[in-house]
């Protein structure tokens, strides 16, 4: 069933126990992971670049760009293929759950905690029965500084 205009979609996924979502327009494809080409001298969250189909794109594992900890690959672990501005980019997440249709009124906005923690990436917080659903702007979190390093291999 599509979401009419006053509705959004959001791929859920997981980082730990936590829940996340996308901008399901933002997803182009899910893949399992497979093993990448590291790059010398990258940051430890860019696990490498993968060919996809004659495109290079550059693979980040979100668990250690967010500080989440060791990370594991078993064959829960998914890639999910996003367009990010006019690139493409794999993120590393533990799983994927499903498709999530919230209304407006079910985002919160995220809290705001001071210089401590950056939450700019967040664009709210998707209520949906008991689930608390962080919603991150993937363009906001994959244009950071330290990101751009990213963009330049990649590009």
């Amino acid at each position: 069933m599509a979401a009419t205009p006053s509705q959004l979609e959001f791929l859920s996924f997981t980082l730990r126990s936590e829940e996340y979502g996308v901008d399901i327009q933002k997803v182009q494809e899910l893949r399992g992971y497979d093993a990448v080409t590291r790059i010398a001298n990258s940051p430890a969250f860019l696990m490498g670049v993968v060919n996809l189909r004659g495109i290079i794109v550059p693979i980040v594992d979100m668990r250690i760009k967010l500080n989440l900890g060791t990370p594991t690959y078993d064959q829960f672990t998914v890639v999910i293929i996003l367009n990010v501005g006019a690139r493409l980019m794999g993120m590393v997440v533990d799983s994927v759950s499903d498709v999530i249709t919230l209304i407006p009124e079910q985002v919160k906005p995220a809290p705001q905690l001071g210089a401590a923690l950056d939450t700019d990436y967040l664009v709210g917080m998707g209520t949906l029965n008991d689930r608390i659903v962080l919603l991150v702007d993937i363009e906001q979190l994959m244009s950071t500084s330290e990101m751009g390093l990213v963009e330049q291999i990649a590009a």
